[in-house]
């Protein structure tokens, strides 16, 4: 009896995509941690958002919390990639905590932007999703009222600043960068004298993810993006592939997630993954699909990355 011939699929695999230089950074920094200093180390927050980076720190000895009340005095605390409020490191120093700052240092450029801006007596605009933690992180530089948070063109329209002569804006580092150009346009039409970032506020590692996705959307019948839920820019991905041409397009932790059932005829798909996800679920999910279909793959590059950030004194 003779096997049933598996169907052919191509697969396009997008890059760059998965770790970023600074969800790499940060992922060491817990590490160098628990090695220099034995487990248990704390860590506020989802040091990046992917539950599988989070359940393998986990397994080496990281504890995470939500807040610094939830940490020992005498045991290390590394802040999260996303940065965090000023009043958290003063908290860990009035404490006289170890306390080791995983934030990317491109979310600590905006930071220092914002930071500018208000001392140079600017009103400053964030455009960005509210609740999300490198949001909370970057309006908790400064004093409440200080920073105005954006998320909408409409948002835009309803904007009212006290002196339209004296704006600045700065952005989340994991936006659209379609929607935010698009908020920035009509901030501008609104304000000419708006001030801008020196260089763009929206990461390297967004915006090389998202061309590689709208590369490979109108090819795709099907475009996974392997991220969590609560990734903002793996979120984005999912978005970017609906409307660059892909006929569907999921989000799923891994291969695991995948309904096979609902996915139809298929011939080709393709496949990305968001800044805190690891390669090797990538290589999960090319493989499930090896398992059922007979796979051509092939990759769409856009672009190099060759970004490295320095790790912090404390544990480099």
């Amino acid at each position: 009896m003779t096997a049933t011939p598996r169907p052919p699929l191509t697969i396009l695999r997008a890059a760059p995509r998965g770790f970023c230089a600074g969800v790499d950074r940060a992922i060491q920094i817990v590490e160098r941690a628990i090695e220099r200093f034995g487990a248990p180390v704390y860590v506020r927050h989802e040091i990046v958002h992917n539950r599988h980076v989070v359940e393998r720190l986990e397994a080496l000895g990281a504890v995470f919390v939500e807040e610094l009340d939830e940490c020992p005095d005498d045991r290390p605390v590394v802040f999260s990639a996303h940065g965090v409020p000023k009043t958290v490191p003063a908290e860990a120093e009035r404490r006289e905590m170890i306390y080791v700052d995983a934030t990317c240092p491109l979310v600590s450029k905006v930071h220092v932007e914002a930071q500018r801006h208000f001392a140079n007596g600017d009103e400053i605009i964030l455009i960005g999703h509210a609740g999300h933690p490198e949001v909370v992180g970057t309006m908790g530089q400064l004093p409440e009222g200080a920073i105005s948070l954006v998320e909408t063109v409409d948002d835009a329209d309803h904007f009212t600043p006290r002196d339209p002569e004296r704006i600045a804006f700065v952005t989340q580092t994991t936006l659209s960068v379609d929607d935010t150009s698009a908020i920035v346009a009509r901030l501008q039409g609104r304000f000419p004298g708006m001030k801008a970032p020196h260089k763009e506020d929206i990461c390297y590692a967004t915006t090389n993810r998202q061309a590689a996705v709208k590369a490979m959307a109108p090819r795709s019948d099907l475009v996974f993006v392997i991220g969590s839920p609560n990734s903002s820019n793996s979120v984005r991905l999912v978005e970017v592939a609906q409307r660059s041409g892909a006929n569907d397009a999921r989000l799923v932790s891994c291969a695991a997630d995948v309904d096979w059932a609902t996915i139809g005829a298929i011939r080709t798909v393709g496949i990305t993954a968001g800044a805190s996800a690891p390669e090797d679920l990538v290589e999960g999910l090319i493989n499930a699909f090896r398992a059922r279909y007979d796979v051509q793959l092939e990759d769409i590059r856009v672009t190099d990355e060759d970004v490295v950030f320095k790790l912090p004194r404390a544990v480099a």
